[in-house]
């Protein structure tokens, strides 16, 4: 029963945001925030903001619900840039970490930093999949790729530190 109305309360919100931009109303939505600061006190800006605004659109009623939350996403944080370094993942035949450099929210780089190494043979293997991988990472601009056939274990963890660095990167 929560978790109905719990649903109902973000796909109500989401109406609300869909709504005001098919009505080409995305500067009414933007002005909730400030006029929110500006009625009230800095902190309970969302919850008091201006019910004639962001939620007129919607209902053309005046309650005060919970949109001018959802509305204040679009203008959050900025894209995240810099480089992140995965956590050292370990495999039977060595172990694997992987950089990102991130631009604007794109990955536009991955950097191996220690591929498995246990003999001659993984070194082989983490050669060959490591530029695959990393090709695949770029095109997806995510850990969501397949493994290399014959580097399983490589490509496992690989996406593991890959993964790593994409939660530092808040990605």
């Amino acid at each position: 029963m929560r978790k109905r109305a719990i649903a109902a309360s973000i796909l109500s919100s989401a109406a609300v945001l869909v709504v005001g931009w098919q009505l080409g109303a995305p500067s009414a939505l933007m002005t909730s925030v400030p006029s929110a600061s500006s009625g009230g006190g800095t902190s309970a800006g969302p919850s008091t903001a201006g019910s004639s605004t962001a939620t007129g659109p919607s209902s053309g009623g005046t309650s005060n619900g919970s949109a001018p939350a959802a509305t204040a996403a679009p203008a959050a944080p900025a894209a995240p840039s810099g480089t992140f370094t995965g956590s050292s993942t370990s495999t039977r035949f060595g172990s694997v970490q992987v950089q990102i450099t991130v631009a604007g929210g794109a990955i536009t780089d991955v950097a191996a930093l220690k591929l498995t190494d246990a003999d001659g043979r993984s070194v082989q293997i983490s050669n060959r999949a490591a530029p695959v991988l990393r090709q695949e990472v770029l095109a997806a601009q995510s850990a969501q790729v397949s493994t290399v056939s014959g580097a399983t274990y490589t490509s496992e963890a690989y996406l593991t530190s890959l993964q790593s660095a994409l939660d530092q990167a808040g990605l």
